[in-house]
């Protein structure tokens, strides 16, 4: 199995509406961003529409944390990384890295915590073997990378 580390199969160019009265990307589309930038990522990893079709499962965020390190600009494209750090039966954590694509600059990171969920019932309930195999392989892959001083990160005044 061919896994890519990290994954990185996203690019989008920052909008016009995406834009606040300073001049940059607004804080709320950072999210709408990172959002459009896990899709490729999770269809990779098994959770694509075909599999909420027969499954009647999909996936839910249950926390997230933005780090805004660089500014982008209307017109500026972007290239998203991501990595998978860790899952169970029913949750999974990853990461990702929004890059300016031009000047290669790192812009803003993301980390989140997923969960598994049978829309029927609208609970959290364990993946199909086959998706936690993938999740497996792709976490033994990805734990072989340099790991981000984002990741875990807590708000504070103090270091």
């Amino acid at each position: 199995m061919d896994i890519q580390a990290p994954f990185s199969q996203f690019r989008t160019t920052v909008k016009p509406e995406w834009i606040d009265y300073n001049g940059h990307l607004n804080v709320g589309y950072y999210h709408v961003a990172f959002d459009l930038g896990v899709e490729s990522f999770f269809h990779w990893l098994g959770f694509t529409p075909e599999h909420r079709e027969q499954t009647a499962c999909s996936t839910f965020a249950l926390e997230s944390h933005l780090n805004f390190l660089a500014e982008v600009k209307e017109g500026d494209e972007l290239r998203f990384e991501a990595r998978l750090l860790d899952h169970d039966q029913k949750r999974w954590h990853f990461y990702q890295e929004m890059y300016h694509v031009s000047e290669g600059y790192l812009a803003a990171s993301h980390e989140s915590l997923g969960a598994y969920i049978d829309m029927t019932r609208r609970k959290t309930t364990n993946m199909p073997q086959n998706i936690i195999d993938r999740l497996a392989a792709v976490k033994a892959a990805h734990a072989t990378l340099d790991r981000p001083w984002q990741i875990g990160h807590v708000i504070s005044l103090k270091k």
